[in-house]
């Protein structure tokens, strides 16, 4: 008497999802293009080679490739690159009992005997099939007695007979193996084929699903098509048929990113609370705050990019289109010192007394130095005086006789540093910006009028003769003129000489306003990039409030409507009225901030140098040693007075 099947023995008959969408065409292989096509081309021209080696990371289809092949080849309907799956040869393949292949874990199989035993009956023909197919797996695990055994017959086999190889490591592999095989580096999945891939099978499968679960499953696949579709059906068994995306971080311990982007909006916002409150939620959690930090950066570096070049943005994470907005909503600088915080933070959190103590402190430490913070709430240099500045300081100086070293200190010291240094580093957030009060002007007015002169110069009577030794007579200034040089000057006429006046009076009026910018640059109290793009202008042009400014086209790719909105709202605090900024890149022809500074640079590095070559104590040395100045090693003193 036979008795039924019961529900747990049917259940028995379950077949992974792995197994069960495993591709048995090439036409079903997800990703491998390149792959696939030089093998169908090959299949198709009948140009066949004995010996294939397939390499790879786990999962992506070596062996797949292999048997789709070895199928193509013992086909009943002939060698081809669409077998048709139901003669029994390709039947038998797909059920792993074709006799014609032979299929060799090289892992379990490492001595060369178990070697010689193979390849003695590489000279018999096939039993079934047209080609008696070799597939060895993980080939790199042969000892070196196996590679030498099997090194002769890879060279010269039978017409008979073909060597499938796949392995995870072809480093491994002697050069001589690797030269008589047909290579094929397959690549890893790509998250969005990944993805694309469990839509369909979920879809067929009839179980429902959650994008942002399927994409921490393609993460967690790293690559492995094969790993992502086994994940997935523990994620179906861990949710009772459903894949949701709290159960699968459940599962995989993995982090919940979308609290880390909320980490970033709380940065950008300045939000310190906020910021609390997501550590202590990925805390209830249990989460590595070590990976939480790294997660963190990795949004920050693609964030960057994103900001610098939009169109570049992947959407490898799934998360591209929150990541443009985010990039609108977070300027350039701060995400390049949040990242530059956080690798810090990332080195020392191990030295921390607790992980999320650590990871707080370097949250906290973004918020402490980012760039405006600095300039936010300026605090006066010194109280007293309206001015700002010390009557010592406004005093000239006129220091005694000293020796001659310390003439050359003192003259070095002497050399200003640059007013406007716009590539140097913004200064820590607690130190007091440096900023001197400006009396607003009108639009329109230039920045630096012309004073008028003392009263007693307008008093003094005019002298009634010149010195004996500037007096000189008219005819002596003739006369020392060569006769050649007066004929050689031409008459202008009228209108050449309107136009050389309209030329003139148009540099002239080009290097002022250049001039006053260079003056009113390092009012501005501009940090970070901001500072470096405002540093690289040139004013244009001032007019009712318009002003146009010129940026330099090498420093144009990280310029974008922040800077400007900075640049603008700086002026227009100092000036104390509106400003409508135009910046265009365009090189500039006047000198910029940026180039005053490197100018002002040089000039005090050589008057230094000259200094001290010209100390006697220096040339003493020169003279009694044979020394000779390296020039290198010479710095001007950077400061602003002589103590």
């Amino acid at each position: 008497m036979f008795r039924e099947p019961s529900d747990k023995q049917t259940s028995m008959s379950y077949q992974v999802l792995a197994r069960k969408w495993r591709p048995r065409l090439f036409r079903e292989m997800v990703g491998q293009t390149h792959v696939l096509q030089a093998l169908i081309n090959a299949l198709d021209n009948n140009r066949l080679h004995h010996a294939y080696l397939f390499t790879g990371t786990r999962g992506v289809g070596k062996t797949t490739i292999a048997r789709i092949l070895a199928k193509c080849l013992n086909c009943e309907a002939g060698v081809t690159s669409e077998p048709c799956g139901q003669c029994a040869s390709c039947r038998e393949i797909d059920e792993g009992r074709f006799v014609d292949l032979i299929e060799v874990d090289a892992a379990s199989r490492t001595k060369v005997e178990d070697t010689r035993e193979l390849l003695d009956n590489v000279q018999y023909l096939p039993t079934r099939g047209r080609f008696k197919v070799y597939l060895i797996d993980e080939v790199h695990m042969l000892s070196g007695h196996s590679f030498n055994a099997l090194l002769k017959t890879l060279e010269e086999p039978p017409a008979h007979v073909k060597f499938l190889l796949a392995t995870t490591d072809p480093q491994k592999l002697p050069v001589t193996i690797l030269s008589r095989c047909l290579q094929f580096a397959l690549k890893n999945m790509t998250p969005e084929k990944i993805v694309e891939h469990l839509h369909h099978v979920l879809g067929e499968e009839g179980v429902s699903h959650e994008d942002d679960a399927l994409w921490q499953l393609a993460r967690a696949a790293d690559g492995s098509m094969r790993d992502a579709l086994s994940l997935t059906d523990q994620a179906i068994a861990f949710g009772n048929g459903r894949l949701l995306t709290e159960q699968v971080h459940s599962m995989l311990g993995s982090i919940d990113r979308s609290r880390v982007f909320q980490l970033v909006e709380a940065l950008a916002a300045g939000d310190g609370v906020e910021l609390l409150q997501q550590t202590a939620a990925l805390a209830e959690q249990g989460a590595d705050f070590q990976g939480v930090l790294a997660e963190l950066l990795n949004i920050l570096q693609r964030l960057a990019i994103a900001q610098v070049l939009p169109e570049a943005a992947d959407n490898s994470q799934g998360d591209r289109d929150r990541l443009l907005q985010l990039a609108g909503r977070v300027s350039a600088e701060d995400v390049q010192l949040f990242y530059q915080t956080g690798l810090h933070g990332r080195r020392d959190l191990p030295l921390a007394p607790d992980p999320r103590g650590g990871f707080e402190m370097a949250l906290l430490r973004m918020l402490a130095f980012r760039p405006g913070t600095a300039h936010e709430q300026p605090e006066p240099l010194a109280s007293g005086k309206p001015g700002g500045i010390s009557q010592a300081a406004a005093e000239p100086r006129t220091p005694g006789p000293q020796p001659a070293s310390a003439e050359v200190s003192a003259v070095v010291a002497r050399v200003e540093p640059a007013a406007a240094a716009p590539v140097s580093p913004e200064p820590p957030a607690n130190s007091p910006p440096r900023s001197l009060p400006v009396t607003p002007l009108k639009p329109g007015t230039p920045l630096r009028p012309p004073q008028e002169p003392p009263a007693e110069w307008l008093q003094a009577p005019m002298p009634d003769s010149l010195p004996d030794d500037v007096e000189r007579d008219d005819d002596d200034l003739q006369s020392a003129v060569p006769d050649w040089a007066m004929q050689s000057i031409p008459d202008l006429s009228e209108a050449e000489q309107v136009d050389q006046q309209d030329e003139t009076s148009a540099v002239a009026t080009a290097s002022g306003i250049a001039a006053e910018w260079l003056d009113l640059f390092p009012r501005l109290g501009l940090a970070g990039l901001t500072q470096s793009i405002a540093a690289h202008c040139q004013l244009i042009s001032r007019d009712a409030g318009r002003w146009v400014m010129h940026l330099d086209p090498g420093h144009s790719s990280l310029y974008n409507e922040n800077h400007r909105q900075r640049i603008a709202a700086a002026i227009a605090e100092q000036i104390g009225s509106s400003v409508q900024l135009q910046v265009e890149v365009q090189a500039p022809d006047q000198e910029t901030p940026a180039l005053a500074a490197a100018r002002k640079r040089r000039e005090r590095q050589a008057e230094a140098e000259r200094l001290i070559e010209e100390d006697p104590l220096v040339q003493q040395l020169i003279s009694d040693f044979s020394a000779h100045l390296l020039p290198d090693s010479i710095r001007p003193l950077e400061t602003d007075n002589l103590k």
